[in-house]
């Protein structure tokens, strides 16, 4: 097929035409496709078009070939896409709690020429939605997502804005902190406490800083830094803290209470577990009109021996949730003074005692085994037996040094079926509030537990003590960002990434400049967007006309 030129009376003509073998005579004839007519007169727009049409089936590598041979622009080129539903609702997140208000003001007059508060939001966004090291950011910010304001990042930035906001650490949590108070109207009279650790794949320990091994049994030989909440009652984390993996539970509860009171709260209840209660970290939680509630433990000394207040009389109330409390006093009238609250939960009462009554059978068919076993065998089965975590808990050794279950601890287990106990300092507070306060503690858990699996904090690469603590606040800020997001969409976190991960953003580049075009977005997605009070991303995010060419 070929465009063929003809000349007629003075005048040429195109026509499109077409070879064929004759096969009689077995000679070439041209056969006539199309007339496009005088050539004077023939529309080059039109044969432009259909050079198109027609290179469309070709490669690629020939198709541009045609195009500058020809010398003229394809009308439409699609150039890549990139994620924007995670990092588009995280950033409105980030700017209606005025985040991004609180870094430039603390930035202004620093003198920076990076976007040091968009470096930060993007490190923040990674960690939420997809964490990775900070080297890999670099191809994440180019190329997979868009971030809105910072089409790519040098990995030396990021290291440069971790510097920024490990100096501005106490101003920006503090900032943070009232911000997000005010605009989500949080109740910050009660504030949840607990730690938890972090490891490093490292040999040893630093001597003097802050990778030092601690108390983790799962990885003992590993060296650690201590990371300490602060949560409210709803979940959302206001504060951390990063301590050295061996620091001392009351050098701890000491820098967090002088931390707080230095917000100048008007009230303050910190709660905390069971394992930071002490006589000394009770009487610092005290300190400066503070108050505390505290777990205490059901079991004390070797024989297991419950608590004296659990031995004290009273009249229980039963609560509209089912739950059962009762208030005790010890040494009214004296220093000494201790207020507790006895919490009885039925369905919990109800799965310990069945969880016990499976423990027990397992139990006697092991005791059962040992007297097949003789000589060494039944020596060995017998240490194992009685040193094990769970079975060894119900055994007492009898005549002959024969195990035999004590039925006097399966009796102590069994009256502290479903229940907990709690202390606090406030007189103020209702048992209920206590009891129900208490048990809102689970909300730091989550903390904890999505620190470690959903923002990927461990292991951690970083060496230098100040990048440490700088990793740990990009976690803290990523936490604060998906905990309002559940909290005021009544979803989780993996729902909420499978939602906007569908959102993406298509370049294209036409005759006319270039477009960039969001996919539209489904019912569910608008009703995110809705429920917490953010803009969606627009239809297009970016047209920009095409220069004219100078002349």
């Amino acid at each position: 097929m070929y465009l063929r030129r003809v000349t007629s009376k003075g005048y040429e003509y195109w026509q499109l035409a077409h070879n064929i073998r004759d096969p009689q005579t077995g000679r070439t004839k041209p056969i006539i496709l199309y007339n496009f007519g005088r050539a004077d007169r023939v529309d080059k727009d039109a044969l432009r078009r259909l050079v198109r049409s027609v290179a469309r089936f070709l490669p690629p590598d020939e198709q541009a070939e045609i195009q500058r041979q020809l010398g003229f622009e394809w009308p439409f080129e699609y150039l890549g896409s990139q994620k924007l539903g995670g990092t588009w609702l995280l950033d409105g997140l980030w700017r209606r709690l005025e985040i991004d208000r609180t870094l430039q003001r603390l930035l202004a007059g620093r003198g920076y020429r990076t976007p040091v508060e968009r470096l930060i939001f993007a490190m923040v966004a990674n960690r939420a939605l997809e964490p990775s090291s900070k080297l890999a950011m670099e191809d994440w910010v180019a190329g997979e997502v868009h971030v809105r304001d910072l089409p790519e990042v040098e990995v030396h930035q990021l290291y440069r804005a971790m510097d920024f906001l490990l100096e501005a650490a106490a101003d920006i949590q503090r900032e943070v902190f009232w911000s997000i108070a005010n605009l989500l109207n949080l109740d910050v009279d009660l504030i949840f406490f607990a730690t938890t650790t972090t490891y490093f794949e490292i040999e040893g320990q630093d001597p003097d800083g802050l990778r030092r091994w601690g108390r983790n049994h799962h990885h003992p030989r590993l060296a650690e830094v201590l990371i300490g909440f602060a949560v409210t009652r709803g979940g959302i984390p206001v504060r951390c803290w990063v301590w050295p993996g061996n620091t001392a539970d009351a050098s701890v509860v000491q820098e967090v209470k002088r931390d707080l009171n230095g917000w100048k709260l008007n009230r303050v209840l910190l709660v905390m577990d069971t394992g930071f209660n002490s006589a000394e970290n009770r009487r610092i939680l005290q300190g400066a009109g503070g108050h505390y509630l505290v777990g205490e433990k059901l079991r004390l000394g070797p024989d297991g021996r419950p608590p004296e207040p659990l031995g004290r009389g009273g009249k229980d109330k039963k609560l509209p949730d089912g739950l059962e409390i009762k208030e005790v006093i010890v040494g009214p009238g004296s220093p000494a003074r201790r207020r507790f609250v006895i919490v009885l939960n039925p369905e919990e009462a109800e799965r310990d005692h069945k969880k016990r009554e499976s423990i027990l059978q397992e139990l006697k068919k092991r005791l059962a085994e040992l007297e097949q076993l003789d000589a060494q065998a039944h020596t060995k089965a017998v240490c194992w037996l009685r040193a094990h975590e769970t079975f060894g808990r119900y055994l007492r050794q009898g005549r002959g040094g024969r195990l035999v279950i004590d039925r006097q601890k399966v009796q102590r287990e069994a009256r502290l079926d479903g229940k907990f106990l709690v202390s606090s300092s406030d007189d103020f507070l209702s048992a209920e509030d206590l009891a129900y306060g208490y048990k809102q503690l689970w909300q730091i858990k989550r903390i904890h537990r999505d620190l470690k699996h959903v923002v990927d904090i461990r292991p951690v690469h970083h060496r230098l003590e100040d990048r440490i603590r700088s990793h740990v606040l990009l976690c803290w800020l990523a936490l604060l960002l998906i905990r309002v997001a559940e909290n005021e969409t009544g979803r989780t976190w993996q729902q909420i990434k499978k939602l906007t991960s569908a959102i993406d953003v298509g370049h294209h580049r036409t005759v006319n400049g270039e477009v960039s075009q969001v996919r539209p977005l489904g019912t569910e997605q608008k009703d995110l967007f809705r429920a917490l009070e953010l803009e969606p991303p627009p239809r297009y995010l970016k047209i920009q006309p095409r220069s004219p060419k100078p002349a």
